[in-house]
């Protein structure tokens, strides 16, 4: 990815972007410190960026990204869980459930998703499974697209030369993040498949 985008310059990190909007897994918290410390003088021979094109690529590259891993989920995630909800925990109940919670907290959670490592790349697939308003989605994904690259972009600009150990630093905080989110994820999923059981049981029962 390094040689890509010293290479390539604002194609790549264009690219990348957009994968990361898609639920690839690119490392943006070291793509975006990378693309600041571009910005400097501080990187020689290199292909040299300017902050405000980065921001610009950056954003929109995630902002598409994100709406064609919503559409996606928009258009097959409902009958995905119709079909196939046994096998993944969930139901129509689920659905409408979720439904309820993106009508009300939907502004909040992908806002705050933006800017959460993980969770970034991955906030489009619930919002277009409930199929949260596309306008307000596609807004509040640039504003907090826009915000996490600032943020990342701006830690390169001040480490300058010394970009390898803050994006060291920014990757490795990702990890204990990430063991958090399974972790979570698994007790979820643990938690749901015994309320699943005992509602068929319940069911059974005369």
């Amino acid at each position: 990815m390094e040689s890509f985008v010293t290479h390539d310059g604002y194609l790549a990190l264009f690219a990348l972007s957009v994968a990361s909007g898609l639920c690839l897994p690119v490392p943006t918290e070291v793509l975006y410190v990378l693309a600041g410390a571009l910005c400097t003088s501080g990187v020689t021979g290199r292909v040299q960026m300017g902050l405000g094109p980065v921001l610009a690529y950056a954003t929109v590259g995630s902002v598409l990204g994100a709406a064609g891993a919503y559409e996606v989920a928009r258009l097959v995630g409902r009958a995905l869980v119709e079909r196939y909800g046994k096998w993944l925990l969930l139901s129509h109940h689920d659905l409408e459930r979720a439904e309820a919670f993106f009508a009300r907290w939907g502004a909040v959670t992908v806002l705050v998703g933006r800017l959460v490592p993980v969770v970034h790349g991955l906030i489009s697939l619930p919002a277009g499974v409930a199929e949260m308003d596309r306008r307000r989605f596609w807004a509040l994904t640039a504003v907090g697209s826009l915000a996490w690259a600032a943020l990342l972009a701006g830690l390169g600009v001040a480490a300058g030369s010394s970009w390898g150990a803050v994006s060291h630093d920014a990757h490795a905080a990702e990890y204990p993040i990430a063991i958090l989110i399974v972790l979570g994820l698994g007790f979820g999923l643990w938690h749901r498949w015994r309320a699943l059981r005992r509602a068929g049981r319940t069911k059974r029962a005369p």
